[in-house]
């Protein structure tokens, strides 16, 4: 049986729940692993290093600025990215798994 996959933006729901972090937090559903090394060998699970990439699934509406403004988000959803490798904090919804980070733990945008 297939894994049913959670919706790509915030206002889709999953499993009956919706998504919405808060002020400046990211959702991202990060890259599968790689399962064969360059060379052929295949990797267990416990051997495979979990890859920095990934998309954005869901934005905040921002960090409130000493002026009472929000800040404007740099990514939006969908956009793929390459983040620090110890960042955020892996987290479980519905039957997926994610990362929910500050977006100052996004290093850059991949096109």
């Amino acid at each position: 049986m297939a894994k049913k996959k959670c919706g790509e933006a915030a206002t889709e729901k999953c499993c009956g729940m919706k998504l919405q972090p808060l002020g400046d937090r990211v959702v991202v559903r990060r890259d599968e692993a790689e399962a064969q090394t360059a060379g052929g060998l295949y990797l267990p699970e416990t051997a495979k290093d979990k890859p920095a990439r990934g998309v954005v699934v869901s934005i905040g509406d921002g960090r409130v600025l000493e002026n009472g403004e929000r800040s404007q988000f740099t990514v939006k959803e969908g956009d793929r990215v390459l983040f620090l490798s110890y960042a955020g904090e892996d987290f479980k919804f519905g039957e997926d798994e994610f990362l929910l980070m500050r977006e100052s733990d996004i290093l850059a945008i991949i096109s």
